[in-house]
């Protein structure tokens, strides 16, 4: 199992990473967990590939999984044109470390025994392409997600939660089906832009980040905040009172303290925790 990073943080790091106060009554400072640091790229590919198998768990646990929909990708460390994803006909509760396949651009099967979805491939190998910087990405029929989805429109600034994606997602309006040609995958990795979600109208939801953790956790909560959404606009219309969208001003300043990398990779840890005690760590061989 990947060890559990901690370093010992001052009052302001703690503040700025994660919103906790940094001292005890005391004087003692606290521990607060932290991104790794890897000796070699071998130990970072071991610990992206527990997370990776991490995540799909949790999104089982969330209910994210629909028959063989649905695509978790993180950016292999040594041969960083190459990711790894989810084979194909196996449910996310299910899989472990030994089960995930590593595709090269190519979409060739490198590493793993089953084939791939070729979704999977269209959309992430064009958004790894695009985006350097990003390492993960996440995609699945959530039920809310998709839901939301139907109205190919962004999220209204209604909650706190919703302000992680303040001008940081975009909507794919064009639904053309199964993706399978990678010209389609191209079009999504352009509409997300820079952003770290996008909301693919009719279909469902994508996140990325530069953890597997950080994406995941964008995930959860995008699909948490459509949720909201649907439920505050349902009871608008028939309640005769009208939601209030936060301010600009207000916007800017919190979605600097909720939705940067280290809080999107530290939300995720309580998931993987609860993972590890649910399935006595399993998952991890």
């Amino acid at each position: 199992m990947a060890p559990t990073a901690t370093v010992l943080m001052n009052e302001t790091q703690v503040n700025a990473a994660s919103g906790a106060l940094g001292l005890a009554k005391d004087g003692r400072k606290l521990n607060i967990r932290a991104r790794p640091h890897f000796e070699t790229a071998l130990e970072e590919r071991t610990y992206r590939k527990q997370h990776l198998a991490a995540a799909f768990r949790v999104f089982a646990d969330q209910g994210f999984d629909e028959g063989i929909a649905g695509h978790i990708s993180v950016r292999d460390p040594i041969l960083t044109n190459h990711f790894w994803l989810n084979p194909l006909s196996q449910h996310f509760s299910q899989i472990r470390v030994s089960d995930l396949v590593l595709v090269n651009e190519d979409g060739e099967v490198v590493e793993g025994n089953e084939p791939i979805n070729g979704a999977a491939f269209a959309i992430h190998s064009e958004i790894h392409k695009a985006r350097p910087e990003v390492n993960a990405a996440c995609h699945a029929h959530s039920v809310y997600g998709k839901a939301f989805s139907a109205f190919g429109r962004e999220l209204d600034m209604i909650s706190q939660d919703a302000l992680r994606f303040y001008n940081d997602h975009a909507v794919y309006t064009e639904f053309g089906g199964v993706v399978l040609d990678r010209e389609e995958g191209k079009r999504i990795a352009q509409a997300l832009g820079r952003g770290k979600a996008a909301i693919l109208q009719n279909h469902g939801l994508l996140t990325v980040g530069g953890t597997i953790d950080e994406a995941a956790f964008w995930f959860i909560s995008l699909d948490r905040t459509c949720h909201a959404q649907l439920l505050v606009d349902a009871a608008e219309r028939g309640s005769g009172h009208r939601k209030k969208i936060i301010s600009q001003e207000e916007a800017e300043f919190t979605a600097k303290q909720v939705g940067s990398s280290e809080k999107g990779w530290l939300a995720f840890q309580p998931y993987y925790d609860d993972i590890v005690a649910k399935t006595h760590g399993s998952f991890l061989l």
